[in-house]
């Protein structure tokens, strides 16, 4: 069983159900199957085949999730990229996925344009009309971009067959999703049928999904995260996923009421603005049952206080790419310990080991490994990255964490984020989580910058509440009151807003930026 197996199952069984709601329709399990089916075949007859690489510039619209199913559906392989990356990003991504096909937003159609002398090998670019002046605009392109250029509606409409599918071993990379690149140039992870599926299925399963639910869609679902949770596991259950383009808490706020959806995904900035927002209350989020964090430790004291006001429990759980991505959730049927990622969920394998990997006992700090299913298969043309992190069966995250002794993990740091002071370790979140028990804040991060005396010292980024009058000193005693002398930040600096990306997670490479001279 793959996914769009399932997804085909569905369409037979219950053709009438919703698949997934987009800007007041809904379109059926049957009519999302047929279409994913002509699409595919629209995308045989530019000579899509199986084992060819086909990149989707896209966001939250039905185009993305045609695009995808009907690439697996051909046994080919789909290449999700942030559509909002920069120019060079982007082509590094195309040039290095050895693209054969790019489907994209009608916005990157100034990137065709370059595109098509820079990157040769791309044989077509499919664009996904949002104004209804996307003809004109093609029109406007020289004769060789113009000529590798088609509309997306134009060719679904023209199409006049149903391609069938494709007989894949679960083995074949269904999908390569480029990591952030947050410690250089991204990598490209090889994820199988069997590592989709599979943690598709194990999420949805243990998080309780059923196919009565209704699924709020407003993570970038070209993102990992967002990819099994709020897209892959909905419909292996057949769930309806609620296609929200963009986040802003109203609009969440809008969407969960008139949609009645039962189970919301989000980021902890995501949690943290619809905290904030004003005039936000537990009527706003009545319908969810089922709240659910990732992509970044969500911090102890804005968990509780998000509980507190909307009355629902958050499942905060971990993952990466290289997973696809979920290790582990706060289980629901027993208790919910804030600040821990859970346990292992269904048939995945999670272990804290020292240098040399041997396990470390409860408590103690080390690296997590992973092992399971959905761990991928490598990093595309990378084999020494590749055997870097995989060995003897097991997934090296880099990761630090520990596992107390009912079985569920914390993550600490990420490993090359420590900070030695003196000797000493410092480990960002603990410095974060005191930041946010300050009730003047709204955000904080911390890094570590050189110190000549003690090697490195602490330095905390943060966002004050609109109108606070919080000096520097009245944190740093704040922090002195709350953690050790060599964990306390040597200076804070305030900004107006974090760097973040697509999905919220702060990144702290940028931030270096904004260091003291």
């Amino acid at each position: 069983m793959n996914l769009v197996e399932r997804v085909r199952e569905t369409a037979l069984s219950q053709p009438g159900k919703t698949a997934y709601h987009f800007a007041g329709n809904d379109t059926s399990y049957a009519e999302f199957d047929q279409t994913v089916a002509r699409f595919a075949s629209a995308l045989q007859g530019l000579g899509v085949e199986r084992g060819d690489h086909v990149a989707l510039l896209l966001g939250n619209t039905p185009h993305f999730l045609i695009t995808l199913y009907a690439t697996m559906r051909l046994g080919a392989t789909a290449i999700p990229v942030n559509p909002i990356y920069s120019p060079d990003e982007i082509s590094y991504i195309l040039q290095d996925s050895d693209a054969k096909a790019v489907v994209a937003l009608e916005q990157l159609l100034p990137l065709v344009e370059a595109a098509s002398v820079r990157l040769p090998a791309i044989e077509n670019y499919i664009i996904c009309e949002m104004t209804g002046e996307t003809a004109d605009r093609i029109s406007e392109l020289s004769e060789g971009a113009k000529a590798k250029t088609k509309q997306f509606t134009h060719l679904i409409a023209g199409s006049t067959g149903a391609a069938e599918i494709t007989d894949v071993d679960e083995n074949e990379t269904a999908v390569i999703l480029y990591t952030s690149g947050t410690t250089g140039r991204p990598k490209g992870a090889m994820l199988t049928h069997k590592n989709l599926y599979s943690n598709a299925s194990d999420v949805g399963e243990y998080l309780g999904f059923s196919s009565e639910d209704r699924v709020v869609a407003t993570l970038p679902v070209f993102h990992v995260f967002a990819l099994t949770v709020v897209v892959n596991a909905p419909l292996v259950q057949g769930a309806t996923i609620v296609l929200v383009p963009r986040f802003s808490p109203a609009d969440v706020f809008q969407t969960i009421k008139e949609q009645k959806a039962t189970i919301f995904a989000g980021v902890p900035t995501m949690y943290n603005f619809m905290y904030q927002y004003p005039g936000a209350s537990r009527e706003d989020f009545e319908s969810i049952r089922l709240a659910i964090s990732g992509g970044s430790s969500l911090p102890v004291a804005l968990l509780e206080n998000f509980e507190e006001k909307f009355h629902v429990k958050i499942s905060e759980g971990y993952g990466l790419s290289e997973a696809s991505p979920v290790t582990t959730f706060n289980p629901l049927d027993r208790e919910r310990v804030p600040g821990s990622i859970g346990t292992s969920i269904l048939n995945v394998e999670n272990k804290i080991v020292d240098e040399l990997g041997d396990e470390v006992p409860v408590g103690q700090v080390g690296e997590l490994i992973v092992r399971g299913n959905n761990v991928m298969k490598g990093y595309y043309k990378m084999p020494e990255e590749t055997a870097a992190v995989l060995r003897d069966g097991w997934l090296y995250t880099g990761d630090l964490a520990r596992k107390d002794e009912d079985g569920y993990f914390y993550i600490v740091d990420r490993k090359k984020d420590l900070i030695i002071v003196g000797g000493y370790n410092v480990y960002p979140r603990e410095v974060e989580e005191v930041l946010f028990q300050h009730r003047d804040l709204v955000e904080a991060a911390v890094l570590g910058v050189p110190d000549p005396d003690f090697g490195e010292e602490v330095l905390a980024y943060v966002v004050k509440k609109e109108g606070s009058d919080v000096t520097e000193a009245d944190l740093l005693d704040f922090c002195s009151k709350r953690l050790a002398k060599y964990k306390v930040p040597k200076h804070i600096e305030f900004l107006d807003e974090l760097p973040k990306n697509t999905t919220g997670k702060i990144l702290r490479r940028s931030l270096k930026s904004y260091v003291r001279s």
